[in-house]
């Protein structure tokens, strides 16, 4: 990964650690050649710069999906909400702005594509991927809906990636570990890991079950 996308992500908004990030960039270099990358949760666009350098350096592209008003967590009076990324014409909060101006920065314009919308809506409506990368809505519903959707969009060969995978409920919450679970339960095998980032590879033509 070229040094100065590697600085400019670090900078970024976001709750990626670095080397979470660097082994994301590397899955995604191991398939961005057979097929366009899909990021559910763009946020403010520091793993669309990880996973941007290596659509490029392949002639690929990155899809990257958000709403850009926040999942609950993200949300005045929680945990993670920054009073920096609301829109005060609304009161609601955008990192919209924030995404277009990182991709901007990184020179990726003509790589990452974002996609303002409902991932669950878009899914209905797109083929397949080389890679998808989970990290949106952290509450059951939303993560769930994310891994039903997009699972099965993961083109055989093509790596499912979910970020904050914490085995230890004193961590982190559990939906982003229940969906790897069903991952593995759904026929994916276990690929790669780096901290709470867990990726896995569709070796047959398997699909999300309830």
């Amino acid at each position: 990964m070229k040094p100065e996308l590697a600085a400019l992500a670090q900078r970024v908004k976001g709750f990626m650690l670095h080397d979470e990030g660097l082994a994301l960039y590397r899955v995604a270099a191991e398939v961005a050649a057979l097929g366009p990358l899909v990021e559910v949760g763009s946020y403010c666009g520091k793993s669309a710069v990880y996973l941007g350098a290596a659509a490029a350096e392949a002639g690929s592209v990155l899809f990257t999906i958000d709403h850009h008003h926040g999942s609950e967590e993200m949300q005045a009076g929680w945990e993670h909400h920054d009073p920096e990324l609301v829109d005060p014409r609304t009161g609601l909060m955008d990192s919209l702005p924030v995404l277009r101006q990182t991709v901007s920065e990184a020179g990726l314009d003509d790589t990452v594509v974002p996609i303002v919308g409902d991932s669950v809506t878009v899914a209905s409506h797109f083929g397949g991927a080389a890679l998808v990368f989970i990290d949106g809505g952290h509450g059951t519903a939303p993560a769930h809906a994310d891994y039903d959707a997009w699972s099965p969009k993961v083109r055989p060969g093509g790596l499912l990636a979910i970020h904050d995978v914490f085995a230890d409920p004193a961590d982190g919450g559990r939906p982003p570990y229940e969906i790897w679970l069903r991952a593995l339960e759904d026929g994916f095998v276990e690929h790669a890991a780096e901290g709470s980032l867990r990726v896995v590879r569709r070796l047959v033509n398997v699909g999300a079950k309830r």
